[in-house]
């Protein structure tokens, strides 16, 4: 078995790109994006005697760092900002598409908890079980909550003359 600060920085090399990405959309600069960062390895260092029981790393890391991110803005007593995140960030194309433009409204006015489970599961690509472990619900929960986020998502962007047909 590997060490544990051997392990610690396995992780931190595996995992520290993605969730920086993560922070950094979140959070209104770059530094208190790495801030974050090394906070949520600092926990795990608090937590190594955790770390022979984390079945999925990349789970674990998320939800430590989503506890960070919440924890800095309790602790500054603002809301969680509307930050840029994947769907606003993503290049705009030559040619202005409404419907793009529509879309991120629309994802950007569903209920956090359904946003939340979105963009873990497309703009870090975790497993439904990852995302179960992450947001500290059960698999079926994960899947109600996409599931509701498509439903209300499509039912956003059908124009009214489709629904007529």
């Amino acid at each position: 078995m590997q060490s544990e600060p051997g392990l610690i920085e396995q992780l931190y090399r595996q995992h520290s790109g993605e969730l920086y990405s993560y922070l950094a959309r979140r959070c209104p600069d770059t530094a208190t994006a790495g801030d974050l960062l090394q906070e949520t390895f600092l926990q795990v260092v608090r937590q190594t005697d955790q770390l022979p029981a984390v079945t999925m790393p990349r789970a674990w890391l998320f939800g430590i760092a989503r506890h960070m991110l919440a924890r800095h803005y309790r602790r500054q007593r603002d809301p969680l900002p509307v930050a840029q995140t994947w769907y606003e960030s993503a290049p705009e194309p030559a040619a202005k598409d409404d419907r793009l433009a529509a879309m991120r409204e629309a994802i950007r006015s569903l209920p956090t908890e359904l946003r939340d489970t979105l963009e873990l599961r497309l703009e870090q690509e975790l497993s439904y079980e990852e995302i179960a472990h992450v947001l500290d619900i059960p698999i079926g929960t994960v899947r109600s909550r996409l599931h509701n986020a498509v439903r209300q998502l499509r039912g956003t962007m059908t124009k009214p003359e489709e629904t007529n047909s």
